[in-house]
C-alpha cells in the first residue's frame, strides 16, 4: 500500500509509543492515547481526562501493548456517542484507517456504539465509562458539576427497570444498586465495582452504600427509600428482548467484495482463504460482528471506501448498533479466521517492514520522532524461571498397579520412561507452607499416555538433578511389554546407554537416555556414553563450558568413581563410534521447548460435555470470581483456576475443562496437547500462578460469594484477614534449626549422600498415609487434605479423612482409562501449625501422645472456647447460616457461624452438644463446619 503524507494526520505524529508490557504489573503508563474528532480533525485528549467520554463526540483510541517477543501489538477503536453527528461518524472511521496506515498496516479496528462496546474496549477503563451529556460539534454543552444531581444511568424511570439486569441510583447521600430478581451473583458484583467507582468519583468516597434486592417490599427501610424516588413501589414490567433494533440470532453468514464502494454478494457453497484477493476489500456479516478484510495490496482510498460501504450496509439493515472489526490480511484475527472452512496456518503474503517503514521515513523527514515505528528488537533468549521456592521437601512414589512404593532420598530423581510416579514437595510460600501434589507418566506407561518430554520448568527445578532411564521397574511394564511381544530395555548399569545432558544450571540439570546411535547425538548438547567400564562424555560444537560442566555433575549419579574418555565434537575416537554402531548424520539445532506466551484468561463454563469460554481483556485478580472456573492459557503451560463457590460437580470436572480447552484450541495457537495441566483452587495460588497478576492474598480471605464479599469490602472498608499461620523454622532431619545457608539445595557429587532438608511434622504425617496407611500413629490428627476434587465429608466419613487427596484421585484413574494430559496439580494441604510429629510404632488413644501446647497457644484456645460459648447471642436458622445460603444473615462473624445455631440446631447438625465439640481439636472442629458449609 503507497503512503504519502498528505494521507496522514499531523495528529497522529508519534503515535504508538507508548506501550504497556502486559507481563509487567508495576507499569505505570496504561498504553493509552485518545483523540476526539473537532471539525473533521483529531485532536489529542489529556490523559487526564481519558475515560470521559461525551454524547455528542466521537473519539479514536488507541491500544499500544509490547508483548514478551518485544513486538509492539496495536489495536484501534473509533466510539462514536449517541448523539454525534454522522459526519463527526464518518470521519472517526476514515481517521482510524489513516492511524493504521500511520503504524504500518497491520491493527486491528473496532467500531464501538455507546451502550453496546465490546468487552476489550470496556476493559480499557475498567470498571466502567459513564458518557456525559454534551459534545463539540453537536452543540451540546459540558454538564456543569455544581450541585449533585440524583441519576439513574438510564433513562430515571421506573419503566427503565426490569428483573433481569441492574441499576444504580446515585443520590446526594446514597448510592442504591437494584439487583433484578433474575440477575447472577458475578453480575452483581461486578455492579458492585462500578458502585465504588461512582462512590470514589462523585463522592469522594464519602456516601453510604445500599444494595436493594428485587422483590422485597417496603418493610425494609432502604428498600422503601429507594422506591420513594420512583413515587413509590410498583410491580415493573419483563424485559423487552428486542432492545431497539433487529435480532440477528438466525442471521447466515454472507460474504461481499466491495466494488467502487459498494458491497456486492460473493456467490460460494462454503467461505474458504482462497476467496479473499489481496487487491481487494471484503465485508462478512456474521450477525452480531460484521469483519471488513483489507487484502495487503489495497490502496489507502480503497479502505476507506469499504469503511463507508459497511457503514451503508448496516443502515440498510438496520443494524447500525452491530460490531464491526476490520482485519488486514496477514494479520487476521482468531475470530475472523474461525468463521472460514479452511484456513491455511501459514499465508504467502510477503508481510515486510516496508509500509511501516515508508511512513517512517516520511515523518522523520519532518523532525518527527518515529521510534514507535521501527521494527521492535528481538529479546535476548531467557532461560524460564521456576518462580518456585526450591528448599523444600520432596517424596517421590513408584505406582505399580495399586501399590505406591516410596523411593529413598538417593534414587527419588531417577525415573523410568516405562513407570508412573507420584511426587508431593512441600515448600515455604509467602504466608504459609505451600504443597504441589503432581503425576508423572513415563512414554512407555502401561497407562500408554504421553507426558514425557512435556515437564515444566517448576519440575525439574525441585528434582534439582532428573535422569530418566530407559524401560521400567514396575510389574505393569513388565506384563504390558510381553503381552506386546517387545523387547525389555530397561537400563541396566553395565549395558549400553547414552544419555543426553540438558539444563541452565547445577540446580536444574536433567539426563535422558535416548537410543544409542549416532542419530541421537545434536551439536547444541554434550552426552555420556558408557558400555561395561568404557565410559565417553561427547561435547557438541554449539555446548559452552557451563554445559560441559553439568555433564561432568550428572556422571556422577549415573557412573560415580569411574573416569570417562572425553569426547569432542569432529575429533572422535574409533571405540565411540563403534559403541554407537558406527558414524550416521545428525541434527545441530538444540530442542525447543515450547515457549512461555503472553498470558490469555478465560472464563469457562461446561454444559453436557461442550466447553465454552469468554476471554477476559486485560484481567486483574478482581475478575476471578469464586462462582466460576479460570483457565490462564501460556501456551507452554495451562491453570485451571477454581472458585470456592463452583458447585461441586463442576470442581471435579476441572482437569476435564482443562483438557477440552487443549483440544478446542480456541486461539488457533497449536497448543500442544500434552502441555502440563494445573489445577489451582481459590485461596492457595502458588507464587508461579499469581505473577501473572498484581496479587492481594487478603482478597480471598473473606467467605460468601463474590457479591458478599464485595458488598462488605464497599461498606466496611477493608477486607478481615485471615490469621496468618507462624512459618516454621526449617529443620534438618536432625531436628535442629537450619541456618539460612544451610537451605540451599546444591548437590554434592556422593551417589550415597542423602539431601538434607526441612521435614515439617505435618508433611511426614501425611507421607505416612501414602507408605502404609493402617499404620499411622492414631495418637497424631491427620493433617487436614483440602481436596483438588472435594466431595462432601460427613462425621461418618471422617475415617477416610486421613487418606491422601492425590491418591485417591489417581487410583480412580488406574481402574478406568487414565487422563489423556500431563497433571500437575499444585494443591494446599492445609494442616495445622501444631500437628505434633508423629512418632513410628506407637498406637495410644486420642491425645495420649500430643506434645504439651506453648503457653500463648493454650490462651489464645481458651480465649476462642470463650466467646464462642458466650450466652445470649442471637440465633439464626442453619439455612442462613451456611455459606451457600441464598438469604445469608449479614452483620455476623463468618468465622464462627456455628455459634449462632440455636442448642437444639446445633446438636441436629453436629450431633453433639457444642461444650463437647469445643473440646475437640481444632482441626476436627474445622472439618466438620465444613461438612456442614459453616466454614
Amino acid at each position: 500500500m503507497s503512503v504519502s503524507m498528505r494521507e496522514l494526520d499531523p495528529a497522529f505524529q508519534g503515535a504508538g509509543q507508548k506501550a504497556i508490557h502486559i507481563l509487567n504489573i508495576e507499569v505505570k503508563s496504561s498504553g493509552i492515547e485518545i483523540w476526539r474528532i473537532e471539525n473533521f480533525h483529531p485532536v489529542p485528549v489529556p490523559t487526564s481526562s481519558h475515560g470521559k467520554f461525551f454524547t455528542g463526540d466521537s473519539y479514536v483510541i488507541l491500544k499500544t501493548t509490547a508483548l514478551k517477543n518485544g513486538a509492539l501489538r496495536h489495536d484501534i477503536h473509533y466510539w462514536l456517542g449517541k448523539d454525534t453527528s454522522q459526519d463527526e461518524a464518518g470521519s472517526a472511521a476514515i481517521k482510524t484507517v489513516e492511524l493504521d496506515a500511520a503504524l504500518g498496516g497491520r491493527a486491528v479496528q473496532y467500531r464501538e456504539v455507546q451502550g453496546h462496546e465490546t468487552e476489550k474496549f470496556l476493559s480499557y477503563f475498567k470498571p466502567c465509562i459513564i458518557p456525559q451529556e454534551g459534545g463539540v460539534a453537536s452543540g451540546f454543552k459540558h454538564a456543569e458539576a455544581e450541585e449533585h444531581q440524583t441519576r439513574l444511568f438510564v433513562p430515571f424511570a421506573r419503566s427503565s427497570l426490569n428483573h433481569d439486569d441492574i441499576f444504580i441510583l446515585d443520590t446526594k447521600s446514597k448510592i442504591f444498586q437494584f439487583n433484578g430478581s433474575n440477575s447472577s451473583i458475578q453480575e452483581r458484583a461486578k455492579a458492585l465495582e462500578v458502585v465504588q467507582y461512582v462512590k470514589d468519583t462523585y463522592h469522594d468516597g464519602k456516601c453510604e452504600i445500599a444494595a436493594i434486592e428485587d422483590g422485597k417490599l417496603m418493610a425494609d427501610a432502604e428498600t422503601g427509600e429507594f422506591w420513594g424516588f420512583f413515587g413509590g413501589f410498583a410491580p415493573l414490567a419483563r424485559k423487552s428482548t428486542t432492545n431497539g433494533y433487529k435480532s440477528t440470532d438466525n442471521v447466515p453468514s454472507k460474504l461481499f467484495c466491495v466494488e467502487k464502494g459498494e458491497a456486492v454478494p460473493v456467490e460460494a457453497d462454503s467461505w474458504t482463504r482462497e476467496l479473499l484477493d489481496t487487491t481487494r476489500c471484503y465485508i462478512l456479516d456474521c450477525g452480531m460482528e460484521v469483519f471488513v478484510w483489507m487484502g495487503r495490496n489495497t490502496s489507502l482510498d480503497r479502505r476507506k471506501a469499504a469503511s463507508s460501504a459497511v457503514d451503508e450496509l448496516l443502515r440498510g439493515l438496520e443494524r447500525s448498533k452491530c460490531h464491526v472489526i476490520r482485519v488486514i490480511e496477514g494479520f487476521e484475527t482468531v475470530m475472523f479466521r474461525s468463521k472460514f472452512v479452511s484456513w491455511p496456518q501459514s499465508t504467502n503474503v510477503a508481510v515486510s517492514e516496508d509500509g511501516r517503514g515508508k511512513v517512517a521515513a516520511l515523518l522523520k523527514r519532518q523532525g518527527i520522532n518515529v521510534k514507535g515505528l521501527l521494527k521492535a528488537e528481538s529479546p535476548k533468549e531467557e532461560e524460564p524461571q521456576p518462580y518456585i521456592d526450591c528448599t523444600g521437601d520432596l517424596k517421590v512414589w513408584r505406582v505399580d498397579g495399586q501399590l505406591k512404593t516410596l523411593l529413598p532420598a538417593s534414587d527419588q530423581t531417577k525415573f523410568y520412561s516405562g513407570d508412573c510416579y507420584i511426587f508431593q514437595y512441600s515448600f515455604p510460600g509467602e504466608e504459609k507452607d505451600e504443597h504441589l501434589i503432581g503425576t508423572w507418566f513415563g512414554k512407555q506407561s502401561v497407562e500408554a499416555r504421553i507426558y514425557e518430554g512435556h515437564e515444566p520448568i517448576q519440575f525439574f527445578a525441585i528434582f534439582q538433578s532428573f535422569i530418566v532411564f530407559k524401560g521400567g521397574l514396575s510389574k505393569g511394564y513388565k506384563n504390558y511389554i510381553a503381552e506386546k511381544e517387545l523387547p525389555d530395555d530397561t537400563y541396566t548399569e553395565d549395558g549400553l546407554a547414552l544419555f543426553r545432558v540438558q539444563g541452565s544450571g547445577p540446580e536444574n540439570m536433567q539426563a535422558i537416555q535416548v537410543e544409542p546411535v549416532a542419530s541421537s547425538l545434536n551439536s547444541s548438547y554434550c552426552y555420556i556414553l558408557h558400555s561395561g567400564s568404557s565410559v565417553f562424555t561427547w561435547s557438541g560444537n554449539l555446548t559452552t563450558s557451563e554445559a560441559q560442566e553439568l555433564v561432568e555433575r550428572q556422571l556422577d549419579f549415573i557412573k560415580p568413581n569411574m573416569q570417562s574418555k572425553l569426547q569432542k565434537e569432529g575429533a572422535e575416537s574409533e571405540q565411540f563410534w563403534d559403541l554407537l554402531g558406527g558414524k550416521s548424520e545428525y541434527p545441530s539445532q538444540k530442542i525447543a521447548r515450547e515457549p512461555e506466551n503472553d498470558p490469555h484468561l478465560f472464563s469457562c463454563t461446561l454444559s453436557k460435555g461442550d466447553l465454552k469460554v469468554t476471554e477476559v481483556y486485560n484481567f486483574n485478580q478482581d475478575d476471578l470470581m469464586t462462582e466460576d472456573i479460570f483457565i490462564l492459557d501460556c501456551h507452554s503451560d495451562i491453570y485451571v483456576w477454581v472458585g470456592q463457590q463452583v458447585e461441586s460437580k463442576n470442581k471435579m470436572n476441572a482437569l476435564s475443562i482443562g483438557e477440552k480447552f487443549l483440544e478446542r484450541d480456541f486461539l488457533l495457537e497449536k497448543l500442544s496437547l500434552q502441555a502440563p495441566i494445573y489445577i489451582v483452587m481459590e485461596g492457595n495460588e502458588p507464587s508461579f500462578f499469581t505473577r501473572f497478576f498484581s496479587w492481594d492474598s487478603t482478597k480471598f480471605a473473606m467467605h460468601g460469594n463474590s457479591f458478599q464479599r464485595k458488598l462488605a469490602i464497599l461498606k466496611h472498608g477493608g477486607t478481615p484477614v485471615r490469621d496468618k499461620p507462624k512459618r516454621r523454622t526449617p529443620v534438618t532431619h536432625t531436628g535442629r534449626s537450619a541456618a539460612p545457608e544451610q537451605r540451599s539445595r546444591s548437590m554434592s557429587f556422593s551417589p550415597d549422600r542423602v539431601r538434607v532438608r526441612g521435614r515439617s511434622p505435618a508433611f511426614n504425617a501425611l507421607a505416612a498415609t501414602f507408605e502404609n496407611s493402617n499404620a499411622r500413629n492414631l495418637s497424631t490428627p491427620p493433617p487436614m487434605v483440602r481436596k483438588i476434587y472435594p466431595k462432601s465429608v460427613t462425621p461418618d466419613s471422617a475415617k477416610l479423612a486421613a487418606r491422601s487427596a492425590a491418591i485417591a484421585a489417581l487410583s480412580s484413574s488406574f481402574e478406568k482409562p487414565p487422563p489423556a494430559r500431563e497433571l500437575m496439580i499444585p494443591r494446599a494441604v492445609k494442616v495445622s501449625p501444631e500437628v505434633p510429629k508423629p512418632k513410628s510404632g506407637t498406637i495410644s488413644k486420642q491425645n495420649s501422645a500430643e506434645p504439651k501446647p506453648k503457653p500463648e497457644t493454650i490462651k489464645e484456645d481458651v480465649k476462642e472456647i470463650e466467646v464462642e460459648d458466650e450466652e445470649g447471642l442471637t440465633t439464626h436458622p442453619y439455612e442462613r447460616l451456611k455459606t451457600t445460603s441464598t438469604d445469608p444473615v449479614t452483620d455476623i462473624d463468618v468465622t464462627r457461624r456455628e455459634t449462632y445455631l440455636s442448642s437444639g440446631e446445633f446438636k441436629e447438625k453436629f450431633g453433639m452438644a457444642k461444650d463437647v465439640f469445643y473440646k475437640l481439636p481444632k482441626w476436627k472442629q474445622n472439618k466438620l463446619k465444613m461438612s456442614l458449609q459453616l466454614f
